[in-house]
C-alpha cells in the first residue's frame, strides 16, 4: 500500500480536499469557495448540492495535483463544519431546504420558549449542551416545521437528516451509507453524551422523528466506500470528527490537561478532560472529543462565532484592507495611545455569555481612529475572547493551571502579531505546529490508521512537531487595564 490519505476539510466558507503521504506529508491539496446565503437578518444558509459540487472538485484537484490515480489511496478521513442542518429524500437524494449553517440564528426565540418551560438542564446534563440556536436541533425542528409535509415524512423514514459528514457519506457512497461519527452527534442536541445514543426524551421535546437518524459510530470505523463512478475506483471511509474535534486529534491532544485552539472564522477551544464527564457551571460545553475502540474521550468547549470572519469583515465589508495576511501588518502600525474595542457580535456572542441577541460594537474611537486601529481592535478580539475562555476553563478543570500551553492552528495563527498578542493577553505560552493543517491531519490519521498504513495514537502523537512558541512579553499593568476595557466593552454590549 503506498500509504496515501485523502483528507476532506468541508468548511463554512469552502471546500477543502488534501492528499497527505505515508509521511504524513501534504502531497496535493485543492479547495473551492462557495456561496453563503442571508435570505433575513440572522439567517445563513448553504446550497448543498454547492457544498457536494465542490466537494468532488477539490477531492479530484487534490488527486491530480498529488500525482495518483484514486485507487492509489487507502483510506478517506472527513472533517465538517459542525451543526449545519441537511435535510434530504431517502429515494432520490434530493435535499429538501438549504443548508441551515451552525452560524444561524432563526431558532433564538424557540430557544427561549425551551428555556421558560424550564428544559435547558434537561438538555445539558443529557447532551453537555446549552438551548442555543447554534446547535442543530432546534434547526432540524425549524425545517420540520417550515417545509410543507416533511414531519409526516420524516417519521414514515422517507427523510434523512445529517450533518454535512453524514451528508457527504451518504453521496460519496451512492446512499448506501446513512452514517456519523460520535463528535458530530454530540453536537445536535438529541445525543447523549453518557450512553452514547439518540436520545428518546429529547428527540420528542424537538419533536424529531428518530427514523431520520443516521447510525452513530466511532471516529475511526467503517464509514463505507466510495461509489466507483465518482472517482474511478471505490475508496474506504474510515475517519470521522467535526471540525474542531478533528482539530484536537491533529494537535495530538491525546491527554488530559491538553488544550487546542482553532483561529478560523470563528474560535473554537477545547481543554481535553479524559474520561470525565466535567460538568462546567461557567457556561462552557461539554462534549465529545473523539471515540475510539468504544472508549469515549471528553472534553470542554468554548466557542466564539467571530475570529477570522471579522477580518474578513474589514476586507469584504468595510474594505479598509485587500487582503487577510494585510491585518497583521497594519494593526502593528496602530496609535499604542488608542484603545479601541471590537466587540464582534454580528451573529450574537458565544461562550461564556450565550447571548444570541448581542450584535457587534465598537468602543474607545477618537477622530484620529483609522484602519490600523480597526485592524488591530479586530485581532485584538480574538485574543481577548480567547482569555474569556482560558478564564472559565481554568474555574471548571481544577487540576488544571494556569501554566497550560495553548496550541493553536487555523488562518489566523500564520499572523506573528497575532500569535504574540494572543500569548501577551494569555499570559501563557502559546505553540504553532509545523502542520498547520491540523484538522485535515486529525481525520487522516484516524482514516489512515485504521487503513494500518500510519502509526498508532503514541507514535502519532510523537510526530507533532512545534514551529515556534510565543512567550508573554505584556507587562501586567498594560495586561489589566486592557482586559478591564475589554470587559467593559462587553458589558455594554450584551443584550439584557
Amino acid at each position: 500500500m503506498a500509504g496515501y490519505v485523502l483528507a476532506i476539510d468541508q468548511g463554512t466558507t469552502s471546500s477543502r480536499a488534501i492528499v497527505f503521504d505515508k509521511n504524513q506529508k501534504i502531497a496535493g491539496s485543492g479547495q473551492k469557495e462557495f456561496k453563503q446565503h442571508f435570505p433575513k437578518s440572522g439567517w445563513v444558509e448553504h446550497d448543498p448540492e454547492e457544498i457536494w459540487d465542490t466537494v468532488v472538485w477539490a477531492i479530484k484537484e487534490a488527486i491530480s495535483k498529488a500525482g495518483i490515480k484514486a485507487s492509489d489511496l487507502s483510506a478517506i478521513g472527513i472533517t465538517n463544519q459542525r451543526e449545519t442542518v441537511v435535510v434530504w429524500e431517502r429515494d432520490t437524494g434530493k435535499v429538501i431546504h438549504n443548508a441551515i449553517v451552525w452560524q444561524d440564528r432563526r431558532t433564538a426565540s424557540y430557544c427561549d420558549k425551551l428555556k421558560r418551560q424550564g428544559l435547558e438542564k434537561t438538555f445539558t446534563k443529557k447532551t453537555g449542551l446549552l438551548l442555543d440556536p447554534y446547535f442543530s436541533g432546534t434547526k432540524l425542528s425549524w425545517m420540520l416545521a417550515n417545509v410543507k409535509g416533511a414531519r409526516a415524512r420524516g417519521a414514515k423514514g422517507d427523510l434523512c437528516f445529517g450533518t454535512i459528514d453524514t451528508f457527504l457519506i451518504w453521496r460519496l457512497t451512492g446512499g448506501k451509507s446513512f452514517v456519523t461519527d460520535a463528535t458530530n452527534a454530540s453536537r445536535t442536541l438529541m445525543f447523549n453524551i453518557a450512553t452514547n445514543d439518540w436520545d428518546h426524551e429529547l428527540l420528542e421535546i424537538l419533536r424529531v422523528p428518530e427514523a431520520m437518524l443516521p447510525q452513530v459510530l466511532d471516529c475511526a470505523a467503517d464509514f463505507g466506500m466510495t461509489d466507483a463512478s465518482i472517482f474511478g475506483a471505490e475508496i474506504p471511509i474510515l475517519g470521522v470528527a467535526g471540525d474542531q474535534q478533528a482539530a484536537t486529534i491533529g494537535q495530538a491532544c491525546f491527554q488530559p490537561g491538553m488544550m487546542k485552539s482553532t483561529y478560523g472564522t470563528g474560535c473554537f477551544a477545547l481543554l481535553n478532560t479524559g474520561k470525565d464527564i466535567v460538568r462546567s457551571k461557567n457556561r462552557l460545553l461539554t462534549t465529545i472529543a473523539y471515540r475510539l475502540d468504544g472508549e469515549t474521550t471528553y472534553a470542554l468547549e468554548g466557542s466564539i462565532f467571530v475570529a477570522g470572519a471579522a477580518v474578513q469583515w474589514l476586507r469584504d465589508g468595510l474594505k479598509v484592507i485587500k487582503a487577510a495576511p494585510d491585518t497583521g501588518t497594519l494593526a502593528a502600525s496602530a496609535d499604542p495611545s488608542q484603545e479601541v474595542y471590537l466587540v464582534p457580535a454580528f451573529t450574537g456572542l458565544g461562550a461564556p455569555h450565550w447571548d444570541p441577541d448581542a450584535r457587534g460594537a465598537i468602543f474607545g474611537m477618537t477622530r484620529n481612529t483609522g484602519p490600523a486601529e480597526f485592524a488591530r481592535a479586530a485581532l485584538e478580539a480574538v485574543c481577548y475572547q480567547t482569555r474569556d475562555l482560558l478564564d472559565a476553563m481554568h474555574k471548571d478543570w481544577k487540576n488544571d493551571g494556569r501554566e497550560t500551553v495553548l496550541r493553536v492552528d487555523g488562518g489566523m495563527v500564520a499572523s506573528d502579531w497575532t500569535m504574540q498578542r494572543l500569548s501577551d493577553l494569555l499570559d501563557a505560552p502559546v505553540d504553532r505546529p509545523t502542520i498547520l493543517e491540523t484538522t485535515a491531519l486529525g481525520v487522516a490519521w484516524l482514516a489512515g490508521s485504521r487503513a494500518g498504513v500510519w502509526p498508532n495514537q503514541k507514535e502519532f502523537a510523537k510526530s507533532w512537531a512545534r514551529d515556534q512558541r510565543f512567550e508573554p512579553k505584556m507587562d501586567e499593568a498594560t495586561r489589566k487595564t486592557k482586559i478591564k476595557g475589554w470587559k467593559d466593552a462587553v458589558r455594554r454590549t450584551l443584550s439584557a
